[in-house]
């Protein structure tokens, strides 16, 4: 049997395909038995837990729904933390305040909603590791939206409602996202929470200034979506061919910047539906919005709430009883039945992006490979193919970046851009009776990947790597990551270090999930 006491919920894949659907079973089952007034009693947590309710940012649908939903649970104390009076005013951590919190119970759940993107993460771990020191129940962590993240607790009450729509049949979907694609955070879970069906179309309406980030787009791809793309409804319309569940959100005013907010009105006219457009409507078309919806100039507009379309209000409701599961889950009251399989832990090796390349001369740096003014070592090391094959301003720039980062500047040193043999410039620079440590390399790896490390002893290639773009980058004072909003940014003032781990040739933040060239991660 499997418990999810301690588990977090910061995005919609922490739960598999396979535990979310165990989620929306139970919870057709619980909707059920509630509408015929059956017994609940398997459906309630047992054990004493605090379940604190922490909006920073204000709701009403997704707090109010787990109040209701905690409240259901009559051996849990619910506690609604008043965040505007709280000591996050006198400048204090999440860190610290969710560490005292946590003591105050045996067990904890935690229901979270802030502007900062990558919170519920960081207090997973963070507050983890508090509750070990102390010899405390780890808590569970509920991400109920950061930021323009995600929202992996509306893309559950999402997904069980689609199922419903579907018979609970999951061999295929077809969705239309239409809206404010680029800040909805709804629509950001779906790229990994639609991946409960079998087989799913995704079409994508919006504006190119509010159309989906491209590297959520490349992920639904990756995820084996077949995806489209119009810029208004009209557009999608005039092809004959569309989805039966259209999912609206909301124009992101407050996430917005001036030059988006200027076009407000051509944005929200192209994915506003109007009634000249119903006859173009498939039969049996539902039509979906995470709420609310602007009482002036609505996406779906309120002659839309007396028609067969209207699938808003179910999907609204049925955030209670999807959150009473949830809530069950993490309390230890319902566990899934599985096969335990233990297997060893396969260590990844820290530094496997530097590999050993053969050695093709014995020295470095003669005039016979070409490199002018560069005086052969006796000792030490030669960094070499430094951005090869970019142009000289960018390699220039790359070896400039690599000298301030390692501080090889108070050293006798020299470097260079030297023409290949096939035609290409590359950097170069040579550091006499100097040696880098494995961090060091692994810093240069993530400031210049591709280039070649020799180390030089008694005017010999001793030793020569090739380093590739590291797995994971973090515990580096010079690294940032762009996103304003993430809780590591130092604007914010949390003292939270960035760590980003390599997904194909991007770097992605462990936390707000933004993806960066490795240029872009360095503050030099």
């Amino acid at each position: 049997m499997k418990s999810f006491r301690s588990r977090t919920l910061a995005l919609i894949r922490d739960f598999s395909t396979e535990e979310q659907l165990f989620l929306y079973h139970k919870a057709r089952e619980l909707k059920e038995r509630w509408l015929n007034k059956g017994n609940l009693d398997d459906f309630q947590i047992k054990d004493p837990v605090n379940i604190y309710i922490v909006f920073v940012e204000p709701s009403t649908r997704t707090k109010e729904s787990f109040i209701n939903a905690a409240r259901f649970h009559k051996n849990a104390r619910v506690n609604i933390f008043d965040a505007e009076h709280s000591s996050f005013n006198k400048n204090e951590s999440y860190v610290d305040t969710f560490n005292m919190l946590t003591s105050y119970g045996d067990y904890s759940i935690f229901v979270i909603r802030t502007r900062l993107e990558g919170v519920p993460r960081l207090l997973e771990r963070k507050v983890g590791e508090f509750a070990q020191r102390h010899g405390i129940e780890r808590p569970a962590f509920i991400n109920g939206g950061d930021g323009r993240h995600e929202h992996p607790t509306q893309e559950l009450l999402d997904e069980f409602t689609f199922l419903e729509q579907n018979n609970f049949e999951n061999s295929h979907i077809r969705i239309a996202l239409i809206g404010d694609l680029l800040h909805g955070r709804t629509i950001h879970s779906k790229v990994d929470g639609l991946r409960i069906f079998k087989n799913v179309e995704v079409d994508l309406i919006a504006p190119e200034d509010i159309q989906m980030p491209e590297h959520y787009v490349e992920k639904m791809k990756s995820n084996g979506f077949e995806v489209r793309k119009f810029s208004s409804i009209d557009e999608y319309l005039s092809t004959n061919s569309t989805a039966k569940i259209w999912y609206f959100t909301r124009l992101q005013l407050e996430r917005m910047g001036e030059d988006i907010l200027e076009k407000e009105h051509i944005l929200r006219k192209a994915v506003t539906f109007r009634k000249d457009m119903l006859d173009k409507i498939s039969e049996g078309t539902k039509f979906y919005h995470p709420l609310p919806r602007p009482k002036m100039n609505p996406e779906i507009p309120t002659f839309l709430d007396e028609l067969a379309l209207n699938g808003w209000e179910t999907q609204a409701r049925n955030g209670f009883w999807v959150r009473v599961v949830l809530l069950s889950m993490l309390g230890g009251a319902i566990t899934m039945e599985c096969e335990e399989t233990t297997q060893p832990f396969a260590q990844e090796d820290e530094y496997e992006f530097i590999i050993p390349a053969q050695i093709v001369h014995g020295t470095k740096g003669l005039a016979k490979e070409g490199k002018r003014g560069i005086k052969p070592i006796e000792n030490g090391t030669v960094i070499d193919h430094i951005a090869k094959g970019k142009s000289t301003e960018e390699i220039f720039n790359t070896v400039v970046k690599i000298r301030k980062i390692l501080k090889l500047y108070d050293c006798d040193s020299a470097d260079g851009i030297f023409k290949s043999a096939d035609g290409s410039y590359k950097g170069y620079i040579s550091l006499p009776d100097r040696y880098l440590g494995k961090k060091e390399i692994k810093k240069l790896a993530a400031i210049a990947p591709n280039t070649t490390v020799n180390i030089i002893k008694d005017a010999s290639v001793k030793e020569k790597y090739r380093i590739k773009l590291p797995p994971k980058i973090y515990n580096f004072d010079e690294i940032r990551c762009k996103n304003e909003n993430c809780i590591t940014h130092p604007k914010n003032g949390e003292n939270v270090a960035a760590s980003f781990v390599r997904i194909g040739d991007k770097l992605v933040c462990e936390y707000c999930e933004t993806p960066h060239e490795y240029s872009e991660i360095w503050m030099i």
